[in-house]
């Protein structure tokens, strides 16, 4: 399957944090064909495994979270839905539309009083979530009866092509990088590992990485690449904390990565020729690499991440480009690692 049909069939599942069910189902079916085993643990998280045939082999483990940012409702108003909202960028809700996710889901709208009707004042002012409502269509009896309080809520937005070599959808954070893994996998199908490789499609990465955390503590890998996006490169943006689209996935260099494996990766890259750039990161990387970092004992860890416009927002933008190479990239650095582990 091409990457842009996988990142189709990823990005469609309405899957926030907490209910990333429909996102896990469609990850382990992806897996399937490419693994050794496929198992989906008691957090949620979804595993899959391909072994080397050796014995006590060491454990290389890739992550990449399947949740997204999005809503729950938390109540009803005359029809209307009151919700809260997780990772939400609140300049994006005023009129957007969204999936409510019952059963089946339900259409619906973030209502906005338009600019006629508000004072000057007003209209320079970001709304505040607490003023905010999703219309769904429906009397105030029917809205209670169909959606219930704790119901999730997502952006309405279909996997688009923008441009030649960009795909704009929701939900790329971070279900690009998981189509990188899958990539990665399938290119490594006729390599002979000396590791066991270990595929987590981690749950919960949006509200503090406990997914990775349980993921890393109950697999006891010997290393582990997070793998997540990291701010793509816009006229507005800051050269030294945004990244080239297109000039490949950016190598983490910093406390929350192990510095061997941060060599190993630019080595594979410069011998592959491999397009990367590298991320400076000072303390911890925001991504599952942190609480990978220090399950158990202490893990190994490297982030590597993929350039991304319009971050947490229903038009979050990233270049196939990028997504080949950082799948190049991870199946170099796995067919590199030997037996004893550290180069």
């Amino acid at each position: 399957m091409e990457t842009e049909q996988i990142l189709s069939r990823l990005c469609a599942a309405g899957a926030p944090s907490g209910f990333e069910g429909p996102a896990v189902q469609a990850a382990r079916e992806l897996l399937l064909p490419l693994m050794d085993e496929v198992r989906t643990d008691r957090l949620g998280n979804v595993v899959g495994v391909r072994r080397c045939g050796r014995p006590g082999a060491k454990r290389l483990l890739w992550d990449a979270h399947l949740d997204e940012v999005g809503m729950v409702v938390t109540g009803h108003q005359d029809g209307f839905l009151r919700f809260t909202a997780n990772g939400v960028d609140l300049r994006m809700l005023p009129d957007r539309e969204v999936m409510v996710l019952t059963a089946p889901p339900v259409l619906g709208v973030v209502a906005c009083l338009p600019p006629h009707v508000l004072s000057a004042e007003d209209r320079e002012k970001a709304p505040e979530l607490k003023d905010l409502r999703i219309d769904v269509g429906l009397s105030g009896e029917e809205a209670e009866r169909r959606i219930p309080v704790g119901t999730p809520v997502v952006y309405r937005a279909e996997l688009t092509r923008l441009g030649e070599r960009q795909v704009c959808a929701k939900a790329l954070d971070d279900r690009a990088c998981f189509a990188a893994l899958l990539r990665a996998a399938e290119l490594l199908r006729n390599t002979k590992l000396d590791v066991d490789l270990y595929i987590l499609g981690s749950v919960c990465e949006e509200v503090g990485g406990v997914g990775a955390q349980v993921g890393a503590q109950a697999l006891n890998p010997d290393f582990c690449v997070a793998v997540d996006v990291t701010h793509g490169r816009t006229p507005d943006s800051s050269k030294d904390e945004s990244y080239v689209m297109g000039g490949g996935p950016a190598v983490g260099i910093g406390p929350n990565c192990t510095r061997w494996m941060t060599r190993l990766l630019l080595d594979r890259a410069e011998a592959e020729r491999i397009p990367v750039q590298r991320e400076v990161m000072e303390g911890g990387s925001g991504t599952n690499g942190w609480p990978m970092q220090v399950a158990n004992e202490g893990i190994a860890t490297a982030v590597l991440s993929i350039p991304l416009k319009y971050m947490h927002t229903p038009v979050e933008v990233v270049e196939l480009s990028d997504i080949e190479a950082a799948a190049r990239l991870l199946a170099a650095f796995a067919a590199a690692l030997r037996e004893e582990g550290a180069q």
